[in-house]
C-alpha cells in the first residue's frame, strides 16, 4: 500500500522517544509494513540528523528530557520546515492535544496505542507529505518558467490573469493590440499553458511576493 503511493521506497519515518523499548517496538512495527524507521532518544539528536529532509513523517513523544516534542514542532514551524507529525505520549492532556492539532499534527495518540491506530496515523502523514512535496514541485516549476518572462510579458500575464481583454491591456500598457498578442503568445509558450485557464491557474500558483515584484 505504501510502496505504490510513495515516490521513494521505502518511505522513512523518524521516531523520537526517550524510552528505548518504545523506540524499538515502533521501529519494528514500521518495518513490518515496509516503512523504513530511524530512532532518536532526543529532539536534539533528530535536529542534528541529515535524515530530517528525507523523512516522510515524524513520531514524537511529548515529554522528554530537554526539548519536548511540542517544542520541536514549534521549532520546525519557525524554521519553515513542514513535516507531518504524529504525537505519541503517555502523559498527554487536552490542552496539549489541542495545541498540537492546531499546529498541524496528524494525530495525538496516548500510550498504549493499538498498532493499527498508529499505522493509520503514520500512513496519513506519509500521504500528506507526498502531496506537499508534489505541490512544492509544481510551484517551483511555475516559478522557473515565470523567471524566463520579460518584464513586459510578466505584465501581460498578470493582465490576462485578471481578465483584461487585449485592447484593454494595450491601452493600459500603451502598446498596440498586435504587440499584446505577441507577448501573450510568448507567455503561453514559456509558461507551457495550453489554454487561458491553465495560464490563470499558473499565475495563481505563483508566490504572491513574486507576482507583485515582477509586475510593479
Amino acid at each position: 500500500m505504501i510502496g505504490t503511493a510513495a515516490e521513494e521506497a521505502p518511505p522513512l519515518v523518524l521516531i523520537v522517544d526517550d524510552d528505548v523499548d518504545v523506540r524499538t517496538a515502533i521501529s519494528e512495527l514500521m518495518l513490518s509494513v515496509g516503512i523504513e524507521a530511524c530512532c532518536f532518544g532526543s529532539t536534539r539528536e533528530l535536529m542534528d540528523s541529515p535524515l530530517l529532509e528525507r523523512a516522510r513523517c515524524l513520531i514524537l513523544d511529548v515529554r522528554m528530557p530537554g526539548s519536548s516534542g511540542l517544542d520541536l514542532q514549534q521549532h520546525l514551524a519557525a524554521a519553515d520546515i513542514t513535516k507531518p507529525i504524529v504525537f505519541l505520549t503517555g502523559h498527554g492532556d487536552i490542552p496539549m492535544s489541542v495545541q498540537a492539532m492546531k499546529a498541524g499534527a496528524i494525530d495525538f495518540l496516548t500510550k498504549p496505542v493499538r498498532d493499527q491506530t498508529l499505522l493509520d496515523a503514520v500512513i496519513a502523514g506519509i500521504e500528506r507529505d507526498i502531496a506537499q512535496r508534489a505541490s512544492t514541485r509544481i510551484v517551483q516549476q511555475h516559478v522557473e518558467r515565470f523567471s524566463t518572462l520579460t518584464p513586459r510579458e510578466s505584465q501581460v500575464m498578470r493582465a490576462v490573469a485578471l481578465g483584461r481583454l487585449n485592447k484593454q491591456i494595450a491601452f493600459d500598457l500603451g502598446i498596440t493590440e498586435i504587440t499584446v498578442k505577441l507577448h501573450r503568445s510568448n507567455v503561453m509558450k514559456k509558461m507551457q499553458a495550453a489554454s487561458i485557464g491553465e495560464l490563470i491557474r499558473a499565475w495563481e500558483i505563483l508566490p504572491a511576493e513574486l507576482r507583485e515584484s515582477r509586475v510593479s
